[in-house]
């Protein structure tokens, strides 16, 4: 079972193929989510936990919050898809709050970053020219060394307890490239691959 996390997560139900057997959560209450729906095709009472309106595939099921978040806690997710504000090399995130500017609460990010057994972000690699991906955190943290894979648009990157690990990269971008757009030093993995894109 994979959670699917506001912002550039929402987006995965649009590109699972056809023979990948994934069951998708929306952690409003809903295990197997479907794709966006076409235009003008769009039922209000499905949505995604930003909004967003989804499809419910066959054999869906939905329930209210509070059952949502058991199956959470329970540790039933096998993997959290999230997005993020700042992420560090000891696998720390940030993706809740700026301190300035209002927010409606760290909804349920928290219990998703424990309640998984795996932890991806898929995030924009820097905010214009603020990088995100960094020594330390500076942002107020959402959990502390939980995140397992980091996947931007300039390649796929693994937290190991030696630091962030490099492991695909976008062809159209160098290593130089990257690890400039990147705080923490890289370690670039002898198994270098291109990302498939």
């Amino acid at each position: 079972m994979v959670n699917l996390g506001i912002g550039l997560p929402t987006l995965v139900t649009n590109y699972v193929p056809q023979n990948v057997q994934v069951i998708l959560q929306s952690e409003n209450g809903l295990i197997g989510m479907g794709p966006t729906p076409e235009a003008g095709k769009e039922n209000p009472e499905l949505t995604n936990a930003g909004g967003g309106y989804i499809t419910a595939l066959p054999g869906a099921s939905s329930f209210d919050s509070a059952t949502s978040f058991g199956i959470i806690r329970g540790g039933h997710v096998n993997v959290s898809i999230l997005g993020a504000l700042q992420v560090d090399e000891q696998g720390d995130l940030a993706n809740w709050m700026i301190p300035g500017k209002k927010t409606p609460g760290m909804g349920g990010a928290m219990d998703l970053l424990v309640g998984a057994q795996l932890i991806i972000l898929a995030m924009e690699h820097t905010a214009g020219e603020t990088k995100k991906i960094l020594k330390k955190c500076t942002l107020p943290l959402t959990a502390a060394g939980q995140v397992n894979l980091i996947i931007t648009e300039m390649g796929v990157m693994e937290i190991t307890p030696e630091g962030i690990v490099l492991k695909e990269i976008h062809p159209e971008f160098t290593v130089e490239q990257v690890q400039t757009a990147t705080e923490a030093k890289l370690i670039v993995s002898k198994e270098l691959k291109p990302m498939e894109v």
